[in-house]
């Protein structure tokens, strides 16, 4: 695998879950009577949607480098990471069914680990 691709793919797990954890922040620390319009002005919102937005473009230049059966699985992860970040920085609970489901999660992006992103080394078909 190419750095690039893996630094790339490090990057959109990371804006994805920092994104996440600022939205949810934000929006659980907006003051109660503020309607989903002002709360777009709190400051940790707008890092959220920010970061999402980062997440977002850096995803759509990362599929232009593998395929999707690769990003999909192995971007995943972030799925995993985001439970780990509300239980611990958000105080929620997660029940043992979504942590078995976070586990499932792991394992397979583990096994797509192993596979090369084939678009990163060949010419798509074209008909």
């Amino acid at each position: 695998m190419k750095p690039s691709t893996l630094l790339l793919t490090a990057a959109v797990v990371v804006s994805n879950v920092a994104g996440n954890y600022a939205l949810s922040w934000g929006m659980k620390h907006a003051p109660a009577d503020a309607g989903p319009i002002v709360s777009l002005f709190e400051p940790w919102v707008i890092a959220g949607i920010v970061l999402l937005i980062s997440w977002t473009l850096m995803r759509i230049q990362l599929l232009g480098m593998a395929d999707l059966s690769y990003v999909l699985p192995i971007t995943a992860i972030g799925y995993v990471l985001n439970a780990a970040i509300a239980a611990a920085f958000l105080h929620e609970h997660i029940s043992p069914q979504r942590w078995a489901g976070t586990l499932l999660i792991v394992a397979g992006a583990g096994l797509t680990a192993f596979t090369p992103p084939a678009s990163a080394n060949q010419e798509p078909k074209r008909q």
